[in-house]
This record gives C-alpha cells, sequence and structure tokens, in this order.
C-alpha cells in the first residue's frame, strides 16, 4: 500500500541516512538538492517531485519503494525510529519513556 503521509515518509528517510551516517547536508549535496529542501522533506513540510525523491533514493541506496510503501517497515525500521525519537527527548522525557516500556513489557509476563 502506498503512503500518502509526507512525515511518514519523512521519518523512514530520516531513519535510513542516521542508519547509513550521513548529515541532512550530504544527502542533499549528493541529491542536488539544497540543504533546507531537503531538510523540509524530512519533516514531512514539504510535497516532494518526483525527481527529487528518485535522486535522494539514489544517493541513500534504496528504492523509492522502500519510503513511499507501508509494507517495506519492518520491525527494526520502527524500532529505530523509536530510539531516534527517544534519543531527542530531554533526560526527563526519557526516563518517563523508558519506565512506560518497561512497565508495559513487564505486563506481558515474559
Amino acid at each position: 500500500m502506498l503512503i500518502f503521509d509526507f512525515r511518514a515518509i519523512g521519518n523512514k528517510l530520516l531513519a535510513i541516512r542516521k542508519r547509513l551516517g550521513l548529515t541532512q547536508s550530504e544527502v542533499a549535496e549528493a541529491a542536488g538538492i539544497s540543504d533546507r529542501t531537503y531538510a523540509d522533506i524530512e519533516r514531512g513540510a514539504v510535497n516532494m517531485r518526483i525527481e527529487s525523491i528518485l535522486k535522494i533514493c539514489n544517493v541513500l541506496h534504496i528504492t523509492p519503494d522502500e519510503i513511499m510503501t507501508q509494507e517495506s517497515t519492518s520491525l527494526s525500521v520502527k524500532q529505530n525510529e523509536l530510539i531516534e525519537k527517544l534519543d531527542l527527548c530531554n533526560a526527563k522525557d526519557k526516563e518517563t519513556a523508558l519506565k512506560i516500556l518497561s512497565a508495559f513489557l513487564d505486563s506481558l509476563g515474559e
């Protein structure tokens, strides 16, 4: 199923870029787009042109399907996205999130 949520696509791009150890500037430069445009794409704040999508995918060594379809989101990608979001939190929010996750996992009884 195709994803039409630009924020979801941007989150996938962010996770893939970070996994590859690239900066937004590096991806933007290699794709021939401005830093600002690429940052807007990752935030889901801009409607991407197909040419831009193809250039970014080429730079990240992925197919458009990997960012534009729901089925390609593996558990490890979702886990990485959550870890990246957690890394952006302040210490108090991280502690709260970890307590909630720990309580949930404990409730599973495994």
